[in-house]
């Protein structure tokens, strides 16, 4: 194997200045050593070994991401681009600081806990996470490993939380199609849980009804998988109630798998009903018409969650240590005024 002396032997430096370049810091080396030193890392065939490298600095530098969604066997956790996106983020800027990410899915506290124990985390980022017996087990290690929760409405000391202003968001989309002049607004979205993310954007949607002076009507919320089949009933639905001129739902991808649906049914988009998907992901401009939609920072949210943990890695506790990001609309094609 070769060792960091042999390309300081090699390369006439010290063993410092090769430990340096291979660790990026190369303020103090001159280019052309810089140069002479990874010629002589790709010459000699140099993998660096991150296992001594860990005992040395007590540092795996690895950061979990544990997902908490069971998917049937047919599909994974990725499929969901929004999710796909923000780990995305976030291996990119924890890469950006020297990190590496680790995804795994855990189901139960036994799971979570036997994880924790096989392998060497320097912290844990975890999404979507409700205050039940799995969250116990997470809080039970947040003394001793940095913990960052992402869209979760749960607290707890030593644990930050980085989110979003789900309610008013889906507050605003409603009220965006009420201005429009909808007042039979239907409402989509995945299962329904209290406690989280999709009850937030529930809550707002039947608050700006309730302040327009709209009756709420439970006939009109949708609760489905994400994907073209689950929302087959949908479109039938809103295809055989043209009363219904406006759709709220809580994620683009929901949105443009109703609206795919609704053109097999014949449904126009938005001259027979007006839809607003939540997220601003890529998909909003390739739908047909491209979707108004609630926009969230999705780089924000990430760059805050890995700022939050670099802070809890140097034993700091960020002030404040949950955050609630903000959103606005994003005017596309997918509403119309029927004034």
């Amino acid at each position: 194997m070769v060792t960091i002396k042999d390309i300081a032997s090699a390369t006439g430096v010290s063993a410092t200045t090769v430990s340096n370049v291979i660790n990026g810091k190369t303020g103090r080396v001159s280019a052309e050593t810089v140069a002479k030193i990874n010629k002589a890392i790709d010459d000699l065939g140099y993998v660096p070994n991150m296992s001594a490298r860990s005992l040395v600095s007590r540092s795996s530098k690895v950061i979990g991401f544990v997902n908490h969604i069971v998917t049937n066997k047919d599909s994974n956790f990725m499929e969901d681009p929004f999710l796909s996106r923000f780990i995305g983020i976030l291996e990119q800027v924890l890469r950006e600081n020297g990190y590496f990410l680790m995804l795994r899915t855990v189901e139960t506290p036994e799971q979570f806990k036997a994880f924790l124990k096989t392998w060497d985390l320097d912290g844990l980022f975890l999404a979507g996470i409700f205050r039940d017996d799995f969250f116990e087990a997470i809080a039970s290690c947040a003394k001793k490993l940095p913990i960052v929760l992402v869209d979760s409405y749960v607290h707890e000391k030593n644990i930050c939380n980085v989110g979003l202003e789900d309610f008013g968001g889906s507050n605003q989309s409603t009220k965006y199609l009420i201005s429009k002049g909808h007042r039979k607004i239907a409402f989509a979205s995945l299962h329904i849980k209290e406690g989280g993310v999709l009850m937030e954007r529930f809550l707002g949607y039947k608050a700006a009804l309730t302040e327009a002076g709209i009756p709420f009507d439970d006939s009109l919320v949708f609760e489905c998988g994400m994907d073209l089949e689950n929302t087959k009933h949908i479109a039938k639905y809103l295809s055989s109630h043209p009363e219904i001129t406006g759709l709220v739902t809580t994620a683009d991808f929901l949105a443009g798998n109703i609206m795919a649906n609704l053109h097999k049914e014949g449904v126009r988009i938005p001259e027979d009903i007006s839809i607003v998907g939540f997220d601003d992901l890529n998909i909003c401009n390739i739908t047909t018409p491209a979707l108004t939609t609630v926009h969230q920072d999705m780089d924000l949210k990430g760059r805050t969650a890995v700022k939050f943990m670099l802070e809890l890695l140097e034993h700091r506790m960020p002030n404040p240590c949950e955050v609630s990001l903000p959103t606005s609309i994003v005017e596309r094609e997918s509403v119309r005024s029927i004034f």
